[in-house]
């Protein structure tokens, strides 16, 4: 094994083989801050720094602990897992240290901690460097925009697929669970090219406002996800869950048309007839919607996981977008709304509260 080669992990074998993949890019040397690496943020950072980008990582202990012990395992949704070794990464729990010499930085927190990080860039890195959100939720590129001025140029992001976070006695995994490319504005040539790695797809695209709503729309099911308290798999399997994700999904459709934003589509999805898919039969629903459904049998949405760690959903940002849009024009979104209400309960709860059904939503929502 070559010192500081690429690493990657033969499935294949009963014992854990490593074998070199391929050699650092030596023409990549922008350096990457990403900021706030959690799941999304690991994944993104591992894979650019198996492809040679000079990457850095701004996270907390918890993370930082065990990645500098045993590398971090980042591994494709067709099950490929890689090492990437303490070497080729550069951790750091200090915000100064990380951003201090930045020239890109890809912004992962979650929503609510946006004016937070931007405060951050401001205070240590360069004037000039590229902030690109890859966030979920409406919203955080503005946040960021207003916070920063004029000295930073910041390009919204969409990021269209799940990662699942796993920790073992050889560390920390993060698993990618669905397909889809990574979208950022077009206004700075380069970026995209620079950021797009095996297993880690970016392209630019010139409608950005469209895509984050169309995004959001397929968002909607994140937060029903966490109440089912289901895999994935197995939500989207139940009529049920379809038909309350379906109807709230028309409300989003309803006040996004109202304000007549143009919706682009993800992955050569029109969101807008994601409704009509989810209320198909269920046999059919799996034939149309299969790639839907191509994802780990484990894997559930990221307010699950915030459920269970504690921390505070985006809910704001992604239902609570859909109410704030709708009453602009004089709309109502009650499905929305009781969405909302159940989260924060949830939040204010714990992970011990009990799981919701589909009926206990659209019935209280009815009412």
């Amino acid at each position: 094994m070559a010192h500081g080669g690429f690493l990657r992990v033969d499935q294949a074998e009963s014992n854990t083989r490593m074998q070199p993949v391929v050699e650092p890019n030596a023409g990549s040397q922008s350096r990457i801050v990403v900021a706030g690496a959690g799941s999304i943020g690991c994944y993104t950072g591992g894979c650019l720094a198996l492809a040679g980008r000079n990457v850095t990582l701004l996270l907390r202990e918890r993370l930082a602990v065990p990645i500098s012990r045993y590398g971090l395992r980042v591994r494709d949704l067709g099950g490929v897992e890689c090492l990437v070794p303490q070497e080729l990464l550069t951790l750091e729990t200090n915000p100064k240290k990380a951003l201090l010499k930045a020239d890109i930085v890809l912004v992962t927190v979650k929503a609510g901690a946006t004016p937070e990080m931007a405060d951050l860039i401001a205070r240590y890195v360069p004037d000039g460097a590229a902030i690109v959100s890859l966030q979920n939720g409406i919203g955080n590129d503005r946040t960021l925009s207003t916070r920063l001025g004029n000295g930073f140029k910041v390009i919204p992001g969409m990021v269209p697929f799940n990662v699942v976070q796993k920790h073992d006695k050889e560390g920390v995994c993060v698993q990618r669970a669905t397909s889809g490319t990574i979208l950022i504005g077009d206004t700075l040539p380069g970026l995209a090219d620079q950021l797009n790695v095996e297993a880690y797809p970016v392209a630019a695209h010139p409608n950005m406002s469209g895509v984050m709503w169309s995004k959001l729309v397929l968002n909607m099911n994140n937060a029903l996800n966490a109440l089912s308290g289901l895999p994935l798999v197995e939500e989207l399997s139940d009529p049920l869950w379809r038909n309350l994700l379906a109807a709230q999904m028309d409300e989003a459709l309803t006040a996004i048309r109202s304000a007549n934003i143009g919706l682009a589509r993800i992955e050569g999805v029109n969101p807008k007839l994601i409704p009509f898919a989810l209320r198909l039969p269920t046999p059919l629903f799996k034939l149309v919607a299969r790639r839907m459904l191509d994802i780990d049998p484990a894997a559930r949405s990221s307010m699950w996981e915030d459920f269970e760690q504690g921390r505070a959903t985006e809910i704001d940002h992604l239902q609570g977008a859909v109410i704030d849009l709708a009453r602009e024009f004089g709309l109502s979104a009650p499905i929305s709304e009781r969405v909302v209400a159940l989260v924060k309960e949830r939040e204010k709860d714990g992970r011990q509260s009990t799981r919701v059904s589909p009926d206990e939503i659209a019935g209280d929502a009815e009412q």
